[in-house]
């Protein structure tokens, strides 16, 4: 399987955007997130970043925390979630970006964490809470067991701080669209499409946006300001977490299949979701 950086060359060289979907393991109940996993990969996924439940997740918005606390009180713990990837990434086309918070990693310690995740099938890796200064470790690490450690990139970041993030950052360079957490946002701010230039000017990496994008036109508009890959997340985990486990499966299946099509076609957008607003 190709590497997280290779697809993502693979897919500029085709003028195509990535579409990565986000959602908690373990909620509703794992054998729900390997279906979820199998349905976002048939139906336009390119990458599928997978969220460890955490007890303090600090980056998250109302939606993802309470996946998160649904999760661990069903008593979801990493070590299943990888037992569930070693069987569902063999069959999967998605590479698989785990978002894990980096308390759980240290206490594991970062050599045994990294070969477990790596033994699973992860081919990247989110760390929210890790600050670039401490990173140099784990990305190191991870090197040899052949995974990527996707940075991010802060609207408050400073332009040194954003190109210092940019040499470190693999795969690609996680763009947060917000000040704050994850959640879903009636409108995407203007000043993602000036965030990107800025990075474009220090960077060729390709550049993924997430935090705050729940609908197609949401993501057309990211990918006409020119990211190279849009990240939505509790768009998808409020619909899995909805009605029956099936129900839930069949909202996120329709709505892969939209933001899909909105990245790879041309919607029409009369105003929908896009301009100033918070």
């Amino acid at each position: 399987m190709a590497t997280i950086s290779e697809y993502f060359q693979y897919l500029r060289d085709r003028q195509q955007p990535a579409l990565i979907p986000f959602i908690t393991a373990g909620d509703p109940d794992l054998e729900t997130t390997a279906e979820a996993l199998r349905i976002l990969d048939r139906n336009g996924a390119d990458f599928i970043e997978l969220g460890v439940p955490y007890s303090d997740p600090l980056a998250d918005g109302p939606v993802i925390q309470a996946a998160a606390t649904r999760a661990l009180q069903r008593g979801t713990k990493l070590e299943q979630v990888l037992e569930m990837l070693q069987e569902v990434t063999p069959s999967l086309k998605a590479s698989i970006i785990l978002f894990n918070y980096y308390n759980p990693i240290l206490h594991r310690g970062i050599k045994t964490f990294l070969a477990e995740i790596a033994k699973a099938g992860v081919q990247g890796l989110v760390v929210p809470d890790l600050p670039l200064e401490e990173a140099e470790e784990l990305i190191q690490t991870a090197g040899t067991f052949g995974i990527e450690v996707i940075l991010l990139v802060a609207p408050t970041s400073s332009r040194d701080r954003i190109e210092a993030i940019a040499r470190k950052s693999q795969g690609f360079i996680y763009l947060v669209s917000v000040t704050g957490v994850t959640g879903i946002r009636s409108q995407i701010q203007d000043r993602v499409k000036y965030l990107l230039t800025d990075l474009r000017s220090v960077t060729d990496k390709p550049i993924g946006v997430g935090f705050g994008i729940s609908s197609p036109e949401q993501a057309y508009q990211i990918k006409e300001w020119g990211a190279d890959a849009v990240i939505v997340g509790s768009a998808f985990v409020k619909r899995l977490a909805e009605g029956t486990p099936s129900q839930g499966l069949q909202a996120i299946e329709q709505l892969c299949r939209e933001l899909k099509a909105a990245i790879t076609e041309t919607p029409t957008l009369q105003g929908v979701g896009i301009g100033h607003g918070a």
